[in-house]
């Protein structure tokens, strides 16, 4: 069975050693040490495997503690109903929160936009009537 080292891990996944360890120090992965007192580490295809798995979870936005308890129960001999009835319930949580946040996008980024259409229509009649734009703040709504 393949191993791998830390520099090879970092390079093919494009993160750094750094990282690896904080992931390690969070209960992610468990290296095998090797060398004078155990000072190298050695990652074998399952310790890739969860690393791959967390950094996929990373990008979904789940937390380091929501991702050990999923690549932790998916390595129990447990029935896998239930595995997969709690992974669809944080999926389903998760995808309300990024729902939400999404929400919240639009609205910034449509008060955004109205404000550049303002400064817009300042800095127009302003030209127009040869003075500088004098350019109020406007009050958000509550």
């Amino acid at each position: 069975m393949p191993t791998y080292t830390i520099t090879e891990l970092a390079e093919e996944f494009e993160i750094t050693p750094r990282a690896i360890r904080f992931y390690e120090d969070h209960g992610i992965l468990n290296p095998k040490r090797e060398g004078a007192g155990g000072r190298n580490r050695v990652y074998p295809a399952r310790e890739r495997t969860r690393l791959k798995l967390t950094l996929r979870g990373k990008r979904l936005g789940f937390t380091l503690a929501e991702i050990k308890d999923l690549i932790d129960m998916y390595e129990s001999p447990k029935d896998t109903e239930p595995q997969l009835q709690r992974f669809l319930g944080m999926l389903q949580q998760h995808r309300e929160k990024l729902e939400r946040q999404r929400e919240d996008l639009e609205l910034t980024l449509a008060e955004i936009a109205g404000h550049e259409d303002e400064c817009r229509r300042l800095l127009e009649s302003a030209k127009g009537d040869g003075r500088k734009a004098a350019v109020k703040p406007r009050r958000k709504a509550a």
